[in-house]
C-alpha cells in the first residue's frame, strides 16, 4: 500500500484492510467522537503514516500526549502491550517502533520553538473575531489598520496597534468626516480587549521574527515529513486565541502557497484539533471564510483534518467538504444525543452488512467507523475498523527529553530572540517628540526675547519716545501682536494643557505626510 497510508481492519465484521489513498488525502477529513475513545491515536497513527509518506504535518497538543511521536515505541510499555496481539489481527505485518522526526513550537517559547505572527499578518478580520467587537468597534479597527498601511508604519505587535489607536482616538473629529463617526468609547473598549488579550500572553504572539511557513514544510534526511507539534495545553486557557492562532496558520497558508493541482501526495497536513472552538459564536463572515479556505486550500496541496467530539460541531457546508472520516463512539443518553447520532450516520456510505447508527453507538475503545475516499474521489462505503497500533511512543515524552530536542533542532535559535525593528509605536513617538522639542525651542526663545525687549524699551523712555509695553495684555498692531501669539502658545504648551497642544502638533504632522 504504498500510495496510500494503512489505518486498520480486522476482518469479518470489520474491513479487511482499511487505507487512506495518498492522492485524496488533501481531500480533508474528520476524526470524531467522544471523550476517551481513541481520538488522539488515530491522529497519531495518521501523523505517523504521513511523515513516513515523506508529508510534512501540524498539529496541536492539547493534552501533551503527543510529543511521544518524537520518541521510538518499545514492546516493553504497558500501553504497548495490547497493540502486538492487534497488529497480527489486523494483519499489520511490517509492525515496528520508530520516532518521527518532530519539531516543537510554543506559543510561549516554553515547551518549543517561539512561533509568531505580526498584527497587520494576523488582519482586522480576525483580531476582531479574537477581540470579540462588535460591528461598530470592528469598523475602528479597519479604520486603523487603513491609515496603518497609508501612512507605512507597519503595525507588528500589541504596543503598535494600542498607539496607532490613541492617535485615532486624538484626531476622531477629522476621522469622522472620512470615515464615519469615530466614538471614543468604542476605541476605549477596544483598548480594553487589547489589555485582556495582553494579560492572556498574546503579547507573545505578536511580533518578529515571524514564523516562515517554510519551516513547517519540511523533510528530514532521510526523506520522512516533519512533524510539527504546537504545544497547546496552555494555550487552551485561552480558547478563543487558541482558534484564531490557528485560523491564522490556515489562512496564512492558503494565501501564500501556490496551486499545485491534485498532486499524488498533499504537501502538508494539517490537524486542527478541538474544532469546535473555531466555531461557537462565530460571526458568519468568519465561518464564510473557513468555508472558502476548506474548499479552496486543497488546491494549494494541503489537507486540513478537524477533530472533534461530535460532527453537528462542524458547520453543514464545512463538513461537506470532510471526505475521509474517522467516527469514533458517540454516546446518546438524550433525544439530542440520539438526532444528532442518527444525522452522523447519515453522512455515511451505507454498508448492507451493518447498521450505520447502531455501529457508531458500539464501538469500543480504538475502534472506529470510517469511510474513505476511493478512485475519482467517490466515498467508500462505511467500515468498522480496529484502528493499527502507533509506532511511537503513546504518552508524553520527559521534560528532559524534549529539553534535549529542542536543543539539537535546526530551529534552534532561529526564533528565539525578539526584533523590535521601527514600527508604528517608534514612528508615532518620534513625531510626538520632535513636537515637543519645537514646542520648548519655541518657548526658549520667547524667554530670551524678553530681557532684550525691556532693555529696548527702557532705552526709549530717556530718548524721551514713545515706549510700548511688551507684556501679554498688549494687542497693539505690529510685532507687538505676533509676540502676544509667541507668548499665549508658549504659555499653553508649558501649561496644564499643553500635552492636548502637542497632540495637536502630531495630528497635523501624520495628516501632512
Amino acid at each position: 500500500m504504498n500510495d496510500s497510508l494503512f489505518i486498520g481492519g480486522g476482518g469479518v465484521e470489520y474491513a479487511d484492510k482499511q487505507g487512506l489513498t495518498l492522492k485524496y488525502a488533501n481531500r480533508h477529513g474528520l476524526i470524531a467522537g467522544a471523550t476517551g475513545t481513541g481520538k488522539t491515536v488515530t491522529l497519531q497513527i495518521l501523523a505517523e503514516g504521513f511523515s513516513n509518506a515523506g508529508v510534512p504535518v501540524f498539529l496541536s497538543d492539547v493534552k501533551g500526549d503527543l510529543s511521544g511521536l518524537a520518541k521510538s515505541g518499545t514492546s516493553d510499555h504497558k500501553l504497548h502491550e495490547p497493540f502486538t496481539e492487534r497488529a497480527a489481527k489486523i494483519g499489520f505485518t511490517d509492525y515496528g517502533y520508530h520516532a518521527c522526526p518532530v519539531t516543537f513550537w510554543d506559543m510561549f517559547g516554553q515547551q518549543g520553538h517561539p512561533v509568531r505572527t505580526t498584527v497587520s499578518e494576523m488582519g482586522p478580520l480576525l483580531l476582531a473575531q479574537l477581540l470579540e467587537l462588535t460591528e461598530a468597534q470592528e469598523g475602528i479597527l479597519n479604520i486603523a489598520f487603513r491609515l496603518a498601511d497609508e501612512e507605512g508604519m507597519p503595525l507588528l505587535d500589541l504596543k503598535d496597534l494600542q498607539a496607532l489607536l490613541v492617535w485615532v482616538g486624538e484626531n476622531a473629529k477629522d476621522l469622522s468626516l472620512r470615515y464615519g463617526n469615530v466614538s471614543s468609547q468604542s476605541i476605549g473598549a477596544i483598548q480594553r480587549r487589547l489589555l485582556v488579550l495582553e494579560n492572556q500572553g498574546a503579547s507573545q504572539l505578536f511580533g518578529e521574527p515571524a514564523l516562515e511557513l517554510s519551516d513547517l514544510m519540511r523533510t528530514d534526511a532521510g526523506g520522512k515529513g516533519m512533524v510539527n507539534i504546537l504545544a497547546a495545553d496552555q494555550l487552551m486557557g485561552a480558547p478563543k486565541l487558541y482558534a484564531t492562532f490557528l485560523l491564522w496558520l490556515l489562512s496564512e497558508l492558503f494565501e501564500e502557497l501556490p496551486e499545485v493541482g491534485d498532486p499524488d501526495k498533499p504537501k502538508l497536513v494539517f490537524f486542527f484539533d478541538e474544532a469546535h472552538l473555531l466555531f461557537e459564536d462565530a460571526p458568519k463572515a468568519l465561518v464564510d471564510k473557513v468555508e472558502q479556505v476548506a474548499r479552496l486550500i486543497r488546491s494549494k496541496g494541503v489537507g486540513v483534518y478537524f477533530i472533534t467530539q461530535n460532527p453537528a460541531d462542524v458547520p453543514e457546508d464545512i463538513l461537506g467538504q470532510l471526505g475521509n472520516r474517522f467516527q469514533h463512539a458517540l454516546r446518546a443518553f438524550t433525544a439530542k444525543d440520539r438526532k444528532e447520532l442518527r444525522m452522523a450516520a447519515e453522512t455515511y456510505r451505507e454498508n448492507p452488512r451493518f447498521e450505520t447508527e447502531e455501529a457508531i453507538r458500539e464501538v469500543g475503545v480504538g475502534e472506529a467507523v470510517t469511510s474513505m475516499l476511493q478512485k475519482k474521489g467517490v466515498p467508500g462505503i462505511v467500515e468498522r475498523t480496529l484502528i493499527r497500533p502507533p509506532s511511537s511512543q503513546l504518552g508524553p515524552i520527559t521534560s528532559a527529553e524534549r529539553k534535549a530536542h529542542l536543543t539539537a533542532s535546526d530551529m534552534a535559535g532561529k526564533y528565539d530572540k525578539t526584533l523590535d525593528r521601527k514600527s508604528a509605536f517608534e514612528i508615532l513617538s518620534a513625531r510626538a517628540d520632535t513636537a515637543a522639542k519645537d514646542a520648548a525651542e519655541a518657548e526658549e526663545k520667547a524667554e530670551e526675547m524678553e530681557p532684550v525687549l525691556r532693555e529696548f524699551n527702557a532705552g526709549r523712555r530717556y530718548s524721551g519716545k514713545r515706549v510700548t509695553r511688551s507684556t501679554s495684555r498688549s494687542t497693539r498692531r505690529g510685532a507687538s501682536f505676533g509676540e502676544a501669539m509667541t507668548k499665549m502658545v508658549v504659555k499653553e504648551l508649558t501649561g496644564t494643557t499643553g500635552r492636548r497642544m502637542v497632540r495637536g502638533i502630531l495630528g497635523g504632522l501624520f495628516k501632512g505626510r
